[in-house]
This record gives C-alpha cells, sequence and structure tokens, in this order.
C-alpha cells in the first residue's frame, strides 16, 4: 500500500475526466482501509469504486481512496436459495455474470451496468424493472469515524429509488466493503415485461427463456442504445426518471399525446427523462467535445477531452429546458463532485 501524489483521475471515472488528486492510494484489504480511513494527516478523504456514476468537476485537494477489495463467497444455500456475498471492489457485471454461470437468479437483468459491487447498493441500481434491492440480503461497512465494521439490512438500508440511506443521511459516514445477495436456484421469478425485453426474446426466437437468455437480451439492447465507456467516455444514465401527479401528467398528454409513463402508485407516474430529453430536442446533440448520445438521450458524453463543468453545464441546461417545457424538474443520477 502506497500513497501517492499528483494522481490522474482520468483511468478512475467511466466519465474519462482529467482531474487530478492532491494524494491517491488503493487498498486491497479491510485492514489496509482501516489503516489509512485512521490517518489524521488527510482530513479531506474521497472513496473511489468503479468510478461509473460521479462526475469530476474540479481536482481534489485530498486522499483519493480506491476501494480494491476482490472476493466472491456461497455464505449459505439450500435447495431453493443461495446467498452469495461479493467484495465491495467486484466488477458489478462479472459478478452478474457470475451468477448466471451458476444459475443463480434475480439479477440477470442488471446485466451490464457499469460499476463495481461496493457502490451499487448506494445507488440502489436498477434497470428494466429490477432494483438491487430486490436481492439485497445485507451489506458491510465501515464506518469513517470509527474504523468499526457494521452491518446493514435491507431495512436499515433505506432503499427507494436510486437512492439509500448512503446518499442521505449517512452520505460519507461509511465505506461499503461487501455485499450479500439472496438469490433463486430454481423457479426462478422472470422479469421481460419491462422495455424492449419481451420484443428482444421474440427477435432471438425464444419463448421459453431462462436467467441466460434474459441476460443475452439486456447485453444485447444495452450495447444497441449504450456506448462503451472504453470507447466514448459517460456514466449511464445521467438523469433519474422523474415521478408527477396524474394530474399533472393528464395534463402534459393535452399537448404530448404520446407521453409514455408507467405507474408507481394510486396518485403517481414515472416519465422516461429520455423521452423528455429527446422531445426538448437534445439527444445526439453535439457541443464540441461532449454531448447527448445519438442512441440514448439519457447519456451525456465527452468524445474526448472536455472538462467536467463542461458536461456539468450541459446537464443544467437540459434540467432548466426541460422544466420549461413539461413543468418538470429531472434529478441528476450521478454524483458531481
Amino acid at each position: 500500500m502506497k500513497i501517492e501524489q499528483s494522481i490522474s483521475l482520468k483511468p478512475y471515472n467511466t466519465f474519462g475526466i482529467h482531474a487530478t488528486a492532491s494524494y491517491f492510494v488503493s487498498v486491497s484489504t479491510i485492514e489496509e482501509l482501516k489503516q489509512i480511513l485512521s490517518l489524521k494527516k488527510y482530513p479531506k478523504k474521497l472513496i473511489l469504486g468503479g468510478g461509473s456514476n460521479m462526475l469530476l468537476t474540479q481536482n481534489f485537494e485530498g486522499l483519493v481512496i480506491h476501494v480494491n477489495l476482490k472476493g466472491i463467497e456461497i455464505v449459505s444455500e439450500d435447495e431453493n436459495f443461495v446467498l452469495v456475498k461479493a467484495a465491495a471492489g467486484e466488477n458489478w457485471h462479472e459478478f452478474v455474470m457470475y451468477c448466471i454461470n451458476n444459475d443463480f437468479g434475480g439479477v440477470e437483468n442488471l446485466s451490464l451496468i457499469p460499476g463495481n459491487v461496493g457502490t451499487a447498493p448506494i445507488q440502489n441500481i436498477g434497470a428494466y424493472g429490477v432494483e438491487l434491492k430486490d436481492t439485497f440480503e445485507s451489506c458491510e461497512a465501515i464506518s469513517v469515524e470509527t474504523q468499526l465494521l457494521e452491518t446493514f439490512n435491507k431495512q436499515d438500508c433505506h432503499f427507494d429509488y436510486r437512492n439509500s440511506i448512503f446518499k442521505n443521511e449517512a452520505k460519507g459516514n461509511y465505506i461499503i466493503t461487501n455485499v450479500t445477495f439472496k438469490l433463486s436456484k430454481q423457479n426462478h421469478k422472470l422479469h421481460i415485461n419491462y422495455g424492449t425485453i419481451a420484443s428482444e426474446l421474440e427477435v432471438m426466437h425464444i419463448k421459453n427463456p431462462t436467467i441466460q437468455d434474459i441476460s443475452k437480451a439486456v447485453i444485447s439492447i444495452r450495447e444497441s442504445k449504450l456506448p462503451n465507456p472504453k470507447v466514448i467516455g459517460n456514466s449511464g444514465s445521467f438523469f433519474k426518471n422523474p415521478v408527477v401527479s396524474k394530474t399533472h401528467y393528464n395534463k402534459l398528454l393535452q399537448n404530448f399525446e404520446d407521453m409514455p409513463s408507467y405507474p408507481i402508485s394510486g396518485d403517481d407516474v414515472k416519465i422516461p427523462a429520455g423521452w423528455l430529453i429527446e422531445k426538448a430536442g437534445f439527444k445526439g446533440k453535439r457541443f464540441g467535445d461532449y454531448g447527448v448520445h445519438k442512441n440514448q438521450a439519457l447519456v451525456l458524453v465527452n468524445y474526448g477531452n472536455a472538462k467536467g463543468s463542461d458536461i456539468l453545464d450541459l446537464s443544467q441546461l437540459i434540467q432548466k429546458t426541460i422544466e420549461q417545457l413539461f413543468g418538470i424538474y429531472i434529478e441528476a443520477e450521478v454524483n458531481i463532485l
């Protein structure tokens, strides 16, 4: 374990934004993490996982701690379910593939989501009708203040849409070290009616899909719509899908008859933010080295050497325009630093 100085964070964020960390360290054990956290010399610390859900708009004048904990293990199992624990530094998609290859069901709809396992609960990542909380059993996290390891169950985490306790009242107070999932071994509950999964399965000529088939369908859909961060810098979906009242939605339908929605509760509906952004004319729009992706309006991209502030300015322009056109505020899903 070595603390380095003046390190570029460009390789450590999927936007590919250049920003400098005054100090940088990568930790591969819990003991190393505890040791680093106990150092009083660096009062300002930033925890970095896969770097897939952040936009760096400035240099970080402190210590960046790259959490690189590895390992996947089966905690317990019976004939119906298995508890699988994955370390925080495991790549999320590779973990999903581990589950698929072992016929463990529940996370197949979350295939190809960028990032690491440790940051997944913070965001309560989700896609195609499934959220992380659906299979979440518990996680362990180190208190930044005390360096003690604590366990959080599902209720403790206060999961909500793209939200959790780790984004709110406990933000910055804990570092997740591992996550345990409860996955099915048989009689898998399949989710194929959200988005275009069902039609993709038809294209694949599959009538009785397995979790492997669903994963392949999701990967195919995502690859057709979303740019590979290794080719074009991005953080996946930049905005959350807004939730509005049915009254407001019905009022908007008078002017926008094709506006899609998904029921949330008796009084609320969710509107796809991508549809709003596309309707506002931003899809595929490019501003020099940055812009909105041509195939998915939810994705803001860095075509080369954009600054984080450029992308932030664009996101704020989109928010302002959507609010003016539809009376809806769309919230950023990524963390802006």
